[in-house]
């Protein structure tokens, strides 16, 4: 690795300048003082016949009706029994498709 003078001269190159140039230099900029808080504006007093808004309180709430266990049993009964036919046609319908197709691709 060579650090040699580009100019091929003595070490001048190197050198640290002159104190003419140090004191040449701009110093930094200082910063601004910081400004100091002085707490929030205070606000006027309300006028002395001011009061909070009052909230109306609602009724309580109603009893709610009792449930007729055995008609919902007989409910979930007969929407189950639906729901598996509504499936068992889906399937068949499935099974029949998928066999037309497969019979018509192997002939």
């Amino acid at each position: 690795m060579n650090v040699s003078n580009p100019t091929g001269g003595e070490d001048a190159y190197w050198q640290r300048p002159d104190d003419a140039y140090d004191a040449a230099r701009r110093e930094p900029p200082q910063a601004p003082p910081e400004p100091t808080y002085t707490g929030p504006p205070r606000t006027d007093p309300p006028p002395p016949q001011w009061h909070p808004p009052v909230v109306a309180q609602p009724p309580p709430p109603r009893d709610m009706p009792a449930q007729d266990l055995d008609a919902l049993a007989e409910a979930e009964g007969s929407a189950r029994t639906v729901t598996y036919g509504v499936g068992l046609v889906a399937g068949a319908i499935a099974v029949i498709i998928m066999c037309l197709l497969c019979a018509r691709i192997v002939f």
